[in-house]
């Protein structure tokens, strides 16, 4: 696939939990991404990004990965269509004790979608493992479990001890004998034989639910290269503390610390989060002692994902420069909520939040953290072969960053609202650099016409509040090329159109809308720093099916705009 930044593109992001697929069992499957990658290159979209697909924990986030390397299996098609181990009798055995309707109707229930799929990937496991089903796929899998011998067998001893105490992510709290790959695997030699090789038939399952996950990615990515569709993937920076990854290589983390996010202006979801900034709870990455192995875990981690992407967004970028972390656990957040910081280091024992290894408040630290990140990120460019990485870099952004991607040809994001001059005026779409991702919001920010609507609100108000939202709407009007259009004019129709135009015509390789931008909806996926069951469950209210039919005015006059914009 041809991923030259000389020809613009037009791309779209939409979470695959969010999609509604043609079999789907209440949560978007690698069936309905298929459907999308259609719809996509119909519509003239040339580049379909999606959040991380790896496998995740209780809190179903999905940049809080219970793995670096597996493929959750919510992602799977578990219709027999596309799963052949499983028979049609068996699919509806299983789906009748189901209450299929419900599932389909509303959010996504993890649990629920979970213990389904698992029940009709247990029976098309039993099948297989018996025979029935193997007639030569027997060696495929065979040469799947070969060709990932690198990470599989770790992660398998960890899924099924996972499973074997009741779920509970927090290996420190195993048994002795459990706690690590290390330990795992002297343990596992003293069973007898019997409880052995039932063990090991169990870790067989877990490998087989990999190798059909794969299977299915491999085919939509087949599909999107045929298309013309480049498949955007994304790598979270982190990884669970109680993971495979951190059970099999301990040494590669440091666990006393938690990483994060400073205070920023945009994310305020909470005092918490207003006062210390987001603390996501993922341990450190102990980059010296990875160094040491040549960076293979990362080196490994890449190129499995571009084996099913074309291209790669490394989540949090700005974190392989510094990283922001906290000595506590997001468990102890509430502790600290008001304190001020000598209250703080009373509680902690002096440490404050803050960036790891050093702040860049001297010549020597800034020139440390450059070369810090330049390093790291070189390795992940050099492991992309001919794939294409996107650097995210939103955030507090050290001044140092963006030149060091400029020169090892990453592109970064553009939010409008955010590209200012040193004066304050809004930088006009013609003047983003080639290498760059322009969009008006990630899955982390309120939709465009959620934010238009409440600048609207405020911009009848007196003070200051009423003079920057109606700054901000005057601001992406002109950005838009239509000054003249009233800022009071509702969203959806003129003033949509002229937002997903103007984001068109930016000198950005990529433009990528939200879904939920192109189609003018308030649906939220994520509200950073918020706990509760909201987040990741959100889904589009119909079918890809029907999206041309339904939004067919609309989608025309994107495919129009897209050619006069030569992103086609």
């Amino acid at each position: 696939m041809n991923l030259d930044p000389n020809q613009k593109i037009a791309g779209i992001l939409m979470p695959l939990f969010a999609l509604r697929g043609r079999h789907d069992l209440g949560i978007g499957d690698t069936e309905a991404l298929g459907e999308a990658i259609t719809w996509a290159a119909e519509n003239n979209f040339r580049a379909l990004q999606i959040l991380p697909v790896n496998e995740t924990g209780g809190d179903n986030s999905p940049y809080n990965v219970l793995s670096a390397f597996a493929l959750d299996l919510t992602t799977i098609t578990t219709h027999p269509s596309r799963l052949p181990e499983l028979t049609p009798g068996d699919y509806r055995t299983i789906v009748e004790r189901h209450d299929l309707e419900a599932l389909r109707k509303g959010p996504v229930d993890y649990t629920a979608v979970k213990a389904l799929k698992r029940e009709l990937l247990e029976a098309a496991w039993k099948r297989f493992n018996r025979g029935d089903g193997r007639n030569g796929r027997g060696k495929l899998f065979s040469h799947f479990l070969e060709q990932h011998s690198g990470w599989l067998p770790d992660y398998t001893l960890y899924r099924v001890l996972l499973e074997r105490n009741g779920g509970i992510e927090d290996f420190t709290s195993w048994p002795r004998g459990q706690r690590s790959a290390e330990e795992a695997r002297v343990w596992l030699s003293g069973l007898n034989s019997s409880e052995r090789q039932a063990f090991e038939e169990r870790r067989l399952y877990f490998a087989f639910i990999q190798w059909i996950a794969f299977s299915q990615w491999s085919m939509i990515a087949d599909l999107a290269d045929t298309l013309g569709v480049a498949l955007i993937g994304d790598v979270p920076v982190g990884v669970s503390a109680g993971g495979a990854d951190v059970f099999a290589s301990p040494g590669h983390f440091d666990l006393t610390r938690s990483c994060g996010a400073p205070p920023e202006k945009v994310f305020k979801s909470d005092p918490f989060t207003e006062q210390w900034g987001q603390n996501w709870g993922f341990p450190l990455y102990r980059w010296e002692v990875m160094a040491h192995g040549n960076f293979i875990w990362w080196r490994r981690r890449l190129r499995l994902l571009r084996s099913i992407f074309h291209m790669l967004r490394v989540d949090h970028a700005l974190g392989f420069f510094r990283i922001y972390s906290f000595p506590w656990q997001p468990s102890r957040n509430s502790e600290f909520t008001g304190l001020s910081e000598e209250q703080a280091r009373a509680l902690t024992g002096g440490p404050l939040p803050g960036f790891i290894d050093v702040d860049d408040d001297t010549t020597e630290h800034r020139e440390h953290n450059r070369c810090h990140g330049e390093i790291l990120l070189s390795i992940l460019n050099e492991e992309i072969g001919n794939h294409r990485l996107i650097a995210e870099d939103l955030g507090e952004v050290a001044p140092y960053v963006r030149p060091v991607m400029s020169q090892m040809g990453l592109p970064g994001f553009k939010i409008p609202m955010w590209e200012r001059f040193e004066s304050g005026f809004m930088i006009p779409a013609s003047a983003y650099e080639r290498i760059s991702v322009a969009t008006y919001a990630t899955h982390d920010h309120p939709p465009l016409i959620t934010l238009w609507e409440e600048w609207q609100k405020g911009a009848v108000k007196e003070g200051d509040e009423g003079l920057g939202c109606r700054k901000i709407l005057d601001e992406l009007l002109d950005f838009a090329g239509h000054p003249e259009i009233d800022r009071m004019t509702p969203f959806p129709g003129k003033v949509h159109l002229a937002l997903l135009e103007g984001l068109l015509s930016c000198n950005s390789w990529i433009v990528i809308p939200m879904i939920t931008d192109l189609f003018a909806s308030s649906l939220r996926f994520n509200v950073p720093g918020a706990v509760g069951l909201a987040n990741w469950t959100a889904r589009l209210p119909v079918p890809v099916s029907d999206w041309n039919r339904l939004q067919g005015s609309l989608l025309s006059d994107w495919r129009m705009a897209v050619i006069r914009h030569d992103r086609h």
